[in-house]
């Protein structure tokens, strides 16, 4: 098993809202490889759905853009 960490770390306990959306097949077979991944890594079982919202948090925390508008409040 590599040592290396994924981008996306050990997920944290959060409360949810319930949302659904379409995505391309091939989308959702790599999400399911990279669940498969992140519980391999972790230890900790995982599947794609639990990983997407934290995906998405993850790149939203990272676009300049969209930080600078939260802050200015647009």
């Amino acid at each position: 098993m590599s040592t290396n960490k994924l981008r996306l770390g050990p997920l944290p306990k959060s409360e949810t809202v319930k949302l659904t959306f379409a995505c391309p097949a091939s989308l959702k077979a790599d999400l399911d490889r990279y669940a498969a991944l992140h519980a391999q890594t972790y230890g900790e079982p995982v599947d794609a759905m639990t990983l997407i919202p934290h995906m998405l948090e993850a790149f939203m925390a990272r676009d300049r853009g969209f930080r600078q508008r939260k802050a200015i409040g647009k």
